[in-house]
C-alpha cells in the first residue's frame, strides 16, 4: 500500500533484465484480487497476522510454498502440536489446511530500526487437494471447543451460550421437539472425547467430532 517502496523497488529495477519481470502492484493485499502465483515471501504485516495466512490459503488456484515471517509468538502458535499449551484454535483452523514448518528465528538486530519484538520465519505449504471441510464450519467448531480449554468437551457443549447458539442453527433446518440440552449431552457423551481437553485434541480428532454433530443434523457455521 506504500507507494514509496513501490516507487523504491521501481528505482532498484531500472536498466536492469529484471524491469521487463517484475510487476509491481500497490494495493491492500488482503482486497487486492492477487494474480496466479507459485511462491510467496512475505515479510508480513504483525497486526494482521492471522487474515493474511487465511487470506493466502483462500487463494485458488492453490500456490505451491510460502515463506512468511511472524512476530515470534504469532509463529510459535501456527507450529504447535496437540498436548502443547500453544496449541491453540489458531493452530488447528491452519494445520487442517496447510503443512507449517519453523524454519528460523530472526534477531532484532537484523531489522533498521531494531522492533521490539522477535520474528521466526515460517514454510507454509497448502494441502493439496484441501480437505473438503468449509472453513466457516471448523473454524466455528474450534471457537467452541477451544473458548473453554481447560474444560473437557462435555462441559464446554452444556455451556448455556455453546447450546443456545447449536440449537439455533438447528431449528434452522428442523422443527422436531426435543430437549436440545439432553440432546446435546447424550450426542457428547457417545462420542471418544467426552472428558478429552482442546488443548490435547488432533486435528483428526476435531474433524471426527464434528461429524458426530453432523449425522445429527447440527452445525457450527
Amino acid at each position: 500500500m506504500d507507494p514509496r517502496m513501490a516507487a523504491e523497488l521501481t528505482k532498484q529495477v531500472q536498466a536492469t533484465p529484471s524491469q521487463k519481470r517484475l510487476q509491481i502492484v500497490v494495493g491492500d493485499f488482503v482486497k487486492a484480487e492477487l494474480p496466479y502465483f507459485d511462491v510467496c515471501i512475505f515479510n508480513t504485516p504483525y497486526k494482521i497476522s492471522s487474515t493474511i495466512v487465511f487470506c493466502l490459503l483462500s487463494h485458488r488456484p492453490l500456490f505451491h510454498i510460502a515463506i512468511l515471517m511472524f512476530q515470534q509468538e504469532f509463529t510459535r502458535h501456527l507450529v504447535a502440536q496437540p498436548g502443547s499449551s500453544l496449541w491453540s484454535r489458531l493452530s488447528a483452523n491452519v494445520q487442517l489446511y496447510a503443512k507449517v514448518d519453523h524454519i528460523r528465528d530472526v534477531k532484532r538486530n537484523n531489522f533498521r530500526p531494531a522492533p521490539q519484538v522477535k520474528s521466526s520465519v515460517v514454510r507454509l505449504v497448502p494441502r493439496d487437494p484441501p480437505p473438503p471441510v468449509k472453513f466457516e464450519e471448523f473454524d466455528g467448531l474450534t471457537r467452541v471447543i477451544f473458548s473453554c480449554k481447560n474444560k473437557t468437551v462435555w462441559a464446554t457443549f452444556l455451556h448455556a451460550g455453546v447450546i443456545s447458539m447449536l440449537e439455533n442453527n438447528w431449528r434452522t433446518v428442523t422443527d422436531n421437539a426435543v430437549d436440545f440440552k439432553d440432546y446435546i449431552s447424550e450426542l457428547t457423551e457417545s462420542t471418544d472425547f467426552t472428558e478429552q481437553h482442546a488443548v490435547k485434541m488432533s486435528v483428526n480428532d476435531l474433524l471426527k467430532l464434528m461429524l458426530v454433530f453432523h449425522d445429527k443434523g447440527i452445525h457450527f457455521a
